[in-house]
């Protein structure tokens, strides 16, 4: 009887410490990063010894990312794989490296300055009640429209979507002139198929992963943006797991998030060979026009510091990419 009474009590011991974190993202099941992540998911569990467990809900399941973060603030969820807009309602100054224009052409530059600033970055989150498990690239950003489009004036009128609430998006669409249509992630393909949005913008193996590539004809090979991803955890579930434990998590994290954004460079090459590959024309910006793109995000940064990023958010920015 008392050995029986030990090993329930033991028992309960290890399930009292042990916690399982439910995540959502919108990459679906099949992807390279949904792989990566079932393989990040399975190493926790093992090396934990079960004492944490992540349950990723793929394909944008529990709802586009707001709704997402929504949840997680009710408690019905504890963390999710965030990107631009979403990121920055939790910590604004992340949007800083996003800013239209910034890095030109240069992928390289665009990634190492993400790295040089996550520890910034991270103090945010954390002061927001979110833990950072590790940045994600998600890549440089694209337009992609349904009309040919020459150059930059003759954005103006057409009618692109913008992210439900994302001030940075509706900014660019402000100085370009365009016309903006916002819509959560989710309608867009619907909304392409009906005319509702002529043009949209994103990295290509969202592109093609989202099925835009079906609804496109013309591909702006000029980049808009780089984008990138956090993998956030609340606070307040972070806090149940062991120290011991978190090191563990935040190392295989760490791993894993490393493989995915190098199979994520490969992705978006061949997202790229893919459009082509169906007949989608890929349009230069004319060099005027990328004269310009100086100007453009010069206006943004104007419009958006001190309301969606803090001027230190771009004093450290500067310096890193002067």
């Amino acid at each position: 009887m008392k050995v029986l009474l030990t090993i329930l009590m033991m028992s309960f011991v290890f399930s009292s410490h042990a916690i399982t974190l439910k995540v959502g993202i919108l990459a679906p099941e099949g992807t390279n990063w949904a792989n990566n992540l079932k393989k990040m998911a399975k190493e926790i569990d093992e090396q934990t010894a079960g004492e944490v467990k992540i349950k990723i809900y793929y394909g944008g399941v529990l709802g586009d990312e707001p709704v997402v973060l929504q949840k997680i603030r009710v408690g019905q969820v504890h963390g999710g794989i965030f990107t631009g807009k979403t990121l920055g309602e939790l910590n604004g100054d992340v949007r800083i490296v996003e800013v239209p224009f910034t890095f030109k052409q240069d992928r390289e530059k665009a990634w190492n300055t993400v790295e040089k600033m996550a520890n910034f970055f991270n103090q945010g989150f954390e002061e927001n009640g979110f833990i950072n498990l590790g940045m994600f690239e998600i890549g440089q950003v694209y337009l992609v429209t349904q009309k040919k489009i020459e150059g930059l004036e003759a954005l103006k009128g057409v009618k692109v979507w913008s992210w439900t609430g994302d001030p940075l998006a509706n900014t660019l669409v402000e100085v370009l002139g365009l016309v903006s249509v916002p819509l959560s992630l989710p309608d867009v393909l619907s909304s392409l198929s009906t005319g509702i949005v002529e043009a949209a913008y994103s990295p290509p193996m969202a592109i093609t992963a989202l099925q835009w590539d079906t609804k496109i004809k013309y591909f702006v090979e000029y980049p808009i943006t780089f984008s990138i991803g956090a993998f956030l955890v609340s606070d307040q579930y972070w806090k149940k797991i062991s120290v011991a434990n978190q090191k563990k998590t935040k190392d295989i994290c760490a791993k894993h998030i490393a493989l995915a954004n190098t199979s994520t460079i490969q992705d978006n090459k061949d997202a790229i060979t893919g459009m082509v590959m169906k007949g989608i024309e890929f349009i230069n910006l004319k060099p005027e026009d990328i004269a310009r793109s100086s100007d453009i995000r010069a206006k943004v940064i104007e419009k958006l510091t001190g309301t969606v990023f803090s001027k230190k958010a771009v004093e450290e920015l500067d310096k890193l990419i002067k």
